[in-house]
């Protein structure tokens, strides 16, 4: 990544119904509970069509209330072209996603795309799907997901406030 702010960042997953929402929830929840003073624009996508239009699934919107964050007016919808040049910053949340980002920006966009953990907290690891698995599964992704978020504002916020010198910043 270059040194320019990130001023925007989008989440993806396989339905964006589970851990894309949540991510875009959840990091949206941390960033104004630091009071940053910086807007940063945040969405999620997926990277099929199955649940265009669909509401998050109600065991991820569950888990969101239970810890204050509202996930339940977001619509899931499929990553498009123009997503790679609208978000600074394209996080897919296992290495799935990632490849499949990939196989869809172009050339020039490549740089973009970071799995989300990896990108977060240095750590090369998937955020697992809990779609097929009970609640206490999105509780593990929702701990995770806010681990992740916090660490991912910590270094968001460490480089707003290094000045640009014209050279690559070691802390993105």
């Amino acid at each position: 990544m270059s040194a320019k702010p990130i001023n925007s960042i989008l989440f993806v997953c396989l339905g964006n119904i589970c851990r894309s929402p949540l991510a875009e929830g959840v990091f949206r929840a941390v960033w104004e509970e630091r009071r940053s003073g910086r807007d940063i624009l945040l969405d999620s996508a997926a990277t099929s069509d199955w649940e265009a239009g669909s509401a998050p699934d109600r065991r991820a919107i569950a888990v969101a209330v239970r810890h204050g964050v509202d996930i339940s007016g977001q619509k899931a919808r499929k990553v498009t072209l123009l997503d790679f040049s609208r978000f600074d910053l394209i996080l897919g949340m296992d290495r799935a996603n990632v490849a499949d980002l990939k196989a869809l920006a172009p050339a020039a966009m490549q740089d973009r795309i970071h799995l989300f953990l990896e990108f977060a907290q240095g750590k090369a690891g998937d955020v697992p799907d809990p779609y097929h698995d009970e609640a206490e599964a999105f509780a593990s992704v929702y701990r995770m997901i806010r681990e992740a978020s916090e660490a991912l504002a910590t270094r968001l916020g460490a480089r707003a406030s290094v000045p640009d010198s014209g050279q690559a910043s070691s802390t993105m």
